[in-house]
Parts: C-alpha cells; structure tokens; sequence
C-alpha cells in the first residue's frame, strides 16, 4: 500500500481497478535505462517461472478431496485458514519448488501459492454445481420437468436462487462429454480437467522485499513501481535477479487522494500491463430509506429504459418526467454481424483442422494460421464493441440517477430470461447481449456516488398497468390500436386509469414503484455481495402503482372557425448594390464576384451535431453504417434521451395523443 485511507462519517472504503502501462524501467544495479521490449521479456521470465510452479501445483491437487479440503476452511487441527490463499496452501502443507537449479526467492513462490489458491477455491462452487446436476440427471437433457427442476435445485447448496441458465450451461456440458466418451462425466475434475494458467505477476501475495509501490509527492498522476526480476529466463543464484524502477502513469479515474495497492502485471502483445487496485472513499449506500429511485428495463433495440419515481411520506408514488431511452440498434446489429463472421471463420478453421488430420500439409497449414489469426481478431472487434457499449450505457444510467437525485437504481433481474419463440435469429441476439456487462459496469460507476444497485423480480413488469396493475392490452402501435403487437401497451381500465404508453416506459415506472414499495425486503446475497428483492409480497405490489400527475392538458377547442389569414411571401434577400472586388492572384484577397463553390467537402461526421440526441432513428430498412465509414465511430450508432427530469404531465389516454 501507499499510505493509509483514513475515512470519515458517512463514508466507505471502496476497493476499484484501472490499467496501466509499464514503458520502461530503470535497472537499479547498472543505471540501464530498459526499454519496453526488455522490460516486457524480463517480467515475462518472471511470469514462466511462477506459471510453473503454479501447473505443478494445480496439478497435483486438482481433485475433489483436496478442493473439498480447501473450500471447508479449517485445517487439520481445527483452525480457520487464513483468508490469504498463499497462507492457506502453506497452512494445508501444499508446497511447491521451483524447477531444477533455478533459485527463486520466497515471495515468487508466495506468487505460484496465491494463483494456484484462488484457481483451487474457485473450483470449489463449479463442483457442487456440477455434482448436483449430476445426482439428479433428468430423463430428458433438453427439457426438465417442473419436478426435475425441484430436485436439481434441492441438489445444489443455494440452488433456490440459482439462475436457471447456470444449470442448463452445465447441462449441456456435461451432455457434450457423454456424446464424445459414452457416459457422464465422475465430477467436475474430469469434465473440465486441469485449467490453463495464465502468466502473470500477483505482486499483491508479496511484501516490501520482492516489490514496492510508492505515489509521487508532487504529480498525483505518477507513480513509481520497484520490483525484483530476473536478469536471465533461468536464474541460478540470487545475484540473477536485480530490482528495477517502473514509472508509471496513473488513469484518471484514480483518485489524488487513493491508496495505491500492489498491481497484477501481464504481458499482452509485448507489452506489461499493470492492474493497478486502489482504495478510495465514497459515500455509503443503503439499501432502505429511498425517496427517490430510478427504475431501468431492458429492451433489444431499444437497450434501456429508464426513468425517476418519488415515493412521498404519505405513501403515494408519483413519476418525475417522462423518462428516457438509451437505443444502440446499430451497435447490436454491428455485434450480430460479427458473430456471424465469427461461426463462419470458426466452421472454415475446423474444415481446415479436419483435412489436415496430422498430415504435413504445410500451404494448408498455413491457412489455417491465417484464420486463427482473423479469428483472434473478429474476437477483439467483439470484445472492444461490447466494452464500449456496456461502459456507455452504465454511464448514461448513473447520469440519468444523478440528475434526478436518487439514491437507488432498481434493475429487473434478468439472469434466468430465456429468448425463446422470436426466431432463430432474434433468440440468438437477445442471448448474447452484454447485460451482465452493463450491470457490473453501473455498479461500479453508481458506487463512486453512493448510489445503490438494487436488482427485483422481473415478472409481470410488462403485463400489467403502473397506475392500476390491471393486465395491458399490446398492440403494434398507438396510431394502429386495433392491431395485436408487443411495443405500445394500452390499459383497458378506461374509466378510471385509460394509461397508454410504450411497453418499455410502463414496465421501468413498475420496476421503480416495485423497488421503492420493496426496499425493506432487500438483502445482501452472500456469493456475490450485491443488493437484491428476491420475491414478491402480494401486500406490497398492491401499493406499488403510480400516481398520475394532477396537472391535466389544455381541452381548449383548436378547431378551425374561419379563412386562413394571408401571410406576406417572404421578401427576397438583399443583393449586392456593387460588383465584387476583382480577384487577386494570390492567395489572399476577399470573395470573387458570383458563386465560388469550394472543391473540399467536410464529412458528415465533422459537422454532426454530437450531443446524446446523436441521429435521429433510420426511416428505411437495413443498416448503413455511413458515420461510422466516414469516422464517425462507435457513437453514431447510439443515441440517448438527456439527463432532464423536469415534472411533465402525462397526457390522458382520451386525447388521442400518440407521446
């Protein structure tokens, strides 16, 4: 650590990660100035050495006595193991050496022990899963019956809220491995077998003698990393390793005022990256006492829809604005043309894979190389699409929490959805959108602020009516009335309620009134530390319905009574009374008489207005990534509603208004 957190009233420690990079470093014992090359392949002789003595060790104990062991958390004689996996492996007696006259000091084997550990302990949950599927392995893989799902979850330790979608993903694993072996699998050692190691460096399992990470005194954005590495990929004496001095460049997003702990060093693409953790303060959040809370619901075009509720002492619940809407259909038809290309690639290289079959055919071969590299490309391309989309999306939303003043965000739980039913095509890409990307990453902003992530029960949060809970009637759209569809939700109730609206407006005011009238039912689950509703009380939802605003539109008669009256057609611009200077031959001069037109034409892009209403939404069919062609980018094929929570009044459902 670099100094101490101190915290004050109101406030908690919060523990973040942001990305560095290491460019050079400074050899301490010969003055070299390294470069980023040598850097890189000195802390990658560091990473092999623990990255085998971390395979020998998982490798020695990847099975289910020992993982059981572990995960039990006392040792032989009874005393709870230190929370610290280095410590708990060395508690246990699991030891490990480094290779054959290779001399190692302690704290590198510390690093080997504190990977292996939490690879080991991690194992431990994917076991009882697997051996609860196994124990009560359904008749029929494909479809469970509502008693096989009952006994499957009685199998499991916590299997009562366990998403539904985790055990069929094992399921199908596990059917995978009975198609290629002709029986299920003993447990999840075999299934799995021994995981692939990753190298890096986790500093934060040593001390002060292998590594130390101080923060400038006079540039808070500096900091300076000092670690021992090897000078040779095989050291044989201590004199082998030497320390070096990394400065480092901290993000922005790291406070001045955070404690700076240890990074994780890997080296990607020649390059060392460095996981810098620190700990800052921020306000508490709390999981009760909400006045005012925003609700979010998901959609498929439309990603997000959210918008204020405020929850007044007398127990009445009234909406704040009309809300808003974060669309990213380009973005998402941009990620299902990549997937794509993806299986496309994936069912050529296996073709490939297949015709080769060991046989020294190197111009296929080499082929082969060529679309393993391309995959590993479209794979990035899907990876950075979905980052920026989540990151974009989080932030629109902790916005949206702040300009209304609200202290919670009630997110409808989505885990277990299932798309079935909307076609091949459609079901795909409702399985394979970054929800839970979005969530990680608005925790992670709405924390900076105290505001807390609550996540409730999705069900019948689009069915029934916010202002009444009678079920809605859907129809294509609020101009087609009488055509069945899903997006503009009409209630029937036209006596006292008659609200109409889009589906997804009607289901974040019910996710928000939920929420707010649940917030003494939320709990902290154990496995993840996350603020969660998990049921419904019937009581409760009786009194979450919203109450419309008093304020009513203007019924004055706008019917026309009489003639138009005649305007005046606009009167010509006013014209040069005096020819235009002539042209000079130079450069300079003012503009030539007539009509100069220019041979440089500005991009669309360079003069499109950037603020969150980014485009309007396409009239015609198909994509044209047009923007993103002339550099537009990412944010063309997004557009967000404004952070404004200014009181609008709803318009009554009899005024035949379409908003």
């Amino acid at each position: 650590m670099s100094g101490k957190l101190r915290l004050a009233e109101g406030e908690a420690a919060r523990t973040a990660c942001a990305r560095a990079l290491l460019r050079t470093g400074v050899d301490e014992e010969t003055g070299e100035v390294l470069s980023r090359a040598v850097l890189a392949q000195r802390v990658g002789w560091c990473a092999g050495l623990v990255a085998g003595m971390v395979a020998a060790l998982i490798g020695a104990h990847w099975n289910r006595v020992d993982v059981e062991v572990l995960a039990a958390g006392v040792d032989a004689g009874g005393r709870r193991l230190p929370s610290n996996a280095w410590m708990a492996l060395r508690r246990l007696g699991w030891a490990v050496t480094a290779p054959g006259g290779v001399r190692v000091n302690d704290r590198v084997v510390r690093m080997a022990q504190e990977q292996a550990g939490r690879a080991l302990r991690s194992a431990a949950w994917r076991a009882e899963v697997t051996a609860g599927v196994l124990a009560a392995w359904p008749a029929d893989p494909r479809q469970r019956t509502p008693t096989e799902w009952d006994q499957v979850r009685a199998s499991i330790p916590g299997g009562q809220h366990l998403p539904s979608n985790v055990i069929k993903g094992r399921t199908r694993q596990v059917v995978t491995f009975a198609k290629a072996n002709g029986r299920l699998p003993v447990d999840v050692f075999e299934l799995e077998g021994v995981p692939r190691i990753p190298r890096m460096l986790l500093l934060a399992a040593c001390d002060r003698q292998q590594a130390i990470i101080e923060r400038s005194d006079t540039d808070p954005t500096r900091a300076l990393l000092r670690l021992q590495l090897p000078t040779r990929p095989d050291p044989r004496t201590y004199r082998d390793w030497t320390w070096v001095a990394c400065p480092i460049r901290l993000p922005s997003t790291v406070p001045a005022s955070a404690v700076l702990h240890l990074p994780t060093l890997r080296v990607t693409d020649g390059k060392v990256r460095a996981d810098m953790a620190y700990t800052h303060a921020v306000p508490k959040s709390r999981a009760t006492g909400h006045s005012v809370a925003v609700g979010v619901d998901w959609g498929l075009n439309t990603l997000l829809s959210a918008g204020a509720l405020r929850l007044h002492a007398s127990g009445r619940i009234t909406a704040l604005g009309a809300g808003g809407q974060f669309r990213a259909a380009g973005v998402l038809a941009k990620q299902h043309r990549l997937r794509r290309l993806s299986e496309r690639l994936h069912a050529k290289a296996d073709h490939y894979a297949r015709l080769l079959g060991g046989r020294p055919d190197e111009q296929l071969r080499a082929k082969h190389e060529v679309l393993a590299g391309e995959i590993r490309h479209v794979s990035t391309r899907r990876a950075n699409l979905n980052d920026a989309l989540a990151w974009a999306a989080a932030r629109w939303t902790v916005d949206q929490a702040i300009a209304a003043r609200a202290t919670v965000i009630y997110l409808e739980d989505l885990r277990s959805m299932e798309a079935r039913g909307m076609g091949h095509s459609l079901n795909t890409r409702l399985s394979q959108q970054v929800r839970g990307k979005i969530t990680d990453r608005m925790r992670h902003l709405a924390a900076e602020t105290g505001i807390a992530v609550v996540t409730v029960p999705a069900r019948n949060t689009s069915k029934h009516c916010p202002q009444c809970l009678t079920p809605l009637q859907h129809r294509k759209a609020p101009d087609r009335p009488t055509t069945p569809g899903w997006k503009w939700a009409i209630c029937p109730n036209t006596g006292s309620c008659g609200w109409q609206g889009d589906r997804d407006h009607g289901a974040w005011r019910r996710i928000a009134a939920r929420g707010l009238t649940h917030q003494g039912k939320a709990v902290i689950d154990k496995t993840s530390g996350q603020m969660v509703i998990r049921s419904v009380v019937d009581t409760l939802e009786a009194a979450a319905v919203v109450t419309p605003s008093t304020s009513k539109t203007s019924r004055r008669d706008r019917s026309k009574t009489g003639p138009t009256r005649h305007k005046p057609p606009r009167p010509a611009p006013r014209r040069r009374r005096a020819p235009s200077p002539t042209r000079p031959h130079g450069q300079a001069g003012k503009r030539p008489e007539g009509h100069a037109p220019t041979d440089r034409k500005l991009p669309r892009a360079a003069h499109r207005h950037q603020d969150v209403n980014t485009i309007s939404t396409p009239t015609t069919t198909g994509h044209r990534p047009r923007g993103a062609a002339l550099g537009a980018g990412f944010h063309l094929h997004v557009h967000a509603s404004p952070p404004r929570w200014e009181t609008i009044p709803e318009t009554p459902s009899g005024l035949g208004s379409l908003s």
